[in-house]
């Protein structure tokens, strides 16, 4: 038997196939189209096209693993959190998808906060409006595309509409609902508060699930453009972090997780919604049922070592990754980078400070600087972001009792020692990280009985290849630098913009 994982991202769309054990059995990727942006700071997709790279994926999978189709007992889907995808009466897509990164809704986003007030927001959805969520991409489509609004007949999630070209239901999961500013988050419903507030109706919403329940099975028509067996269970998974964090085994409280991609996330199990009275961090349902998270996000994370080896970072080496020689040169320069600091707002800044106008800054250059120093500073700047979200944790009494690294961050051998020292704790690494796909496959292995629950499917799948320790010095002089990077943000927002 086979379970099959799905992850309907930004570049591409992923499928993977796992055996009872969590073996993968094999894995394939089709890249998306690029994403639009017909104005500046927009982004839209075509959910058609989701489609067609999903065929393709599960289609190379299946073959790939030279497996009968027949074997696949339950699929598990994820994907890119925050879209809005608009169909009509016949299911049909009304206009292109306004996806996550798009920078459109400020305004609608400053009517909800104007309207509903941030206290109430954070209490009725456990958030505060933000640009990249569901609810504000609604509203500008009421108001500025009235035709194309008059058309909408449902809303569906990016993963969801995938969902409907396999099954034919209009489904989410809790996880990917929390992140519409629709959800009651606590209480894991749809809102009627906030519905009331906007004037939308419950009818434009999918039915919502917990991660492993089922929620349709594959038809006829999706059987022949994939090579799925007919009635194949499909699960209703969740949106890719909570997915992520399953596939990572972070599931239980005081399961922590630093993911370091183009953002970077901190991720926490919680068995309770807990909420940040500023909004600081994200608070989600989780895809595991009655368990939540709280999750910290840093714009721009990995993305400032590929900036900096972009701009300025020439390789000696044309066979060996450029990245692992930026880190090797790093290595020669001590903890602290000689006292340079790096702000890595690049493109803003969400955790903690919610401001899309924040600016990076290479703060205490000198003469005798060179470029390892550059390349060490960025490395623990970033990580002293993410150690914001720590912080907040820490205000929050969310409990970190195992930190499990994730993405580039947990590649780079410099970078791991580097997080174990900045936080202050032990890091750990995984044997595998295959993605949000591996934990949509994990929840498909529980709504089908392979596991009896998450807890089991993670216990059983999810393997510690390495754990790092912090060294103690170090991690007192890192201390000493958090506290001088604490005090650019306030500093830089004087002088860098206005």
């Amino acid at each position: 038997m086979a379970l099959l994982g799905i992850d309907v991202g930004t570049g591409g769309s992923r499928a993977i196939l796992i055996d009872e054990q969590g073996k993968v059995l094999a894995s394939a990727t089709e890249n998306h189209e690029p994403f639009a942006s017909p104005k500046t700071g927009w982004a839209e997709q075509a959910p058609e096209d989701w489609w067609r790279a999903s065929q393709i994926a599960i289609r190379s999978v299946l073959k790939q693993g030279a497996l009968d189709p027949d074997t696949v007992t339950g699929i598990g889907l994820s994907g890119q959190m925050h879209g809005a995808v608009l169909l009509d009466a016949s299911g049909s897509v009304v206009r292109p998808a306004i996806i996550w990164c798009d920078q459109r809704t400020q305004t609608q986003c400053q009517w909800l906060t104007d309207t509903i007030g941030t206290a109430r927001l954070i209490e009725l959805t456990s958030n505060p409006a933000l640009t990249g969520f569901t609810l504000p991409k609604l509203l500008w489509v009421r108001e500025h595309e009235p035709n194309e609004w008059t058309q909408v007949n449902r809303v569906l999630l990016p993963k969801d509409y995938v969902r409907l070209r396999l099954t034919g239901a209009y489904a989410t999961d809790v996880a990917d609902a929390s992140g519409t500013l629709l959800f009651d988050v606590a209480n894991r419903r749809w809102s009627p508060e906030i519905l009331d507030a906007t004037d939308l109706s419950l009818d434009h919403l999918p039915s919502v699930f917990e991660g492993p329940d089922v929620t349709g099975g594959i038809t006829a028509d999706a059987a022949s453009a994939t090579g799925l067996p007919v009635k194949t269970p499909v699960v209703a998974g969740g949106g890719d972090q909570a997915a992520g964090a399953v596939g990572m085994g972070i599931v239980q409280p005081g399961a922590v997780s630093a993911t370091i991609g183009t953002s970077g996330v901190v991720f926490a199990a919680t068995d309770r919604p807990a909420l940040d009275p500023e909004g600081r961090v994200h608070t989600f349902c989780h895809a595991v049922p009655n368990r939540w998270h709280v999750m910290g996000v840093t714009q721009a994370a990995g993305l400032s070592l590929r900036w900096f080896h972009n701009e300025f970072g020439t390789v000696s080496d044309d066979d060996r990754d450029p990245y692992e020689q930026l880190c090797d040169e790093a290595t020669t320069i001590g903890a602290g980078a000689d006292d340079l600091l790096w702000a890595p707002y690049l493109m803003g800044e969400r955790t903690p400070h919610l401001d899309p106008n924040a600016r990076a800054a290479l703060v205490g250059l000198t003469v005798s600087h060179t470029r390892a120093h550059i390349v060490r500073a960025i490395l623990e700047g970033v990580a002293f972001s993410l150690r914001d979200s720590f912080t907040i944790f820490e205000e929050m009494k969310v409990p970190v009792q195992e930190i499990r690294l994730g993405g580039g961050g947990a590649r780079s051998t410099l970078w791991q020692q580097i997080q174990a020292d900045v936080y202050g704790q032990q890091v750990l690494t995984l044997t595998a990280e295959e993605g949000a796909a591996y934990g949509a496959a994990l929840l498909a292995g529980v709504g089908t009985g392979v596991w009896s629950s998450v807890d089991e499917a993670c216990n059983q799948a999810v393997t510690v290849a390495s754990r790092v320790d912090p060294d103690v010095t170090t991690a007192e002089r890192m201390t000493d630098h958090y506290i001088r990077y604490r005090s650019l943000y306030p500093a830089l927002k004087k002088v860098a913009y206005t």
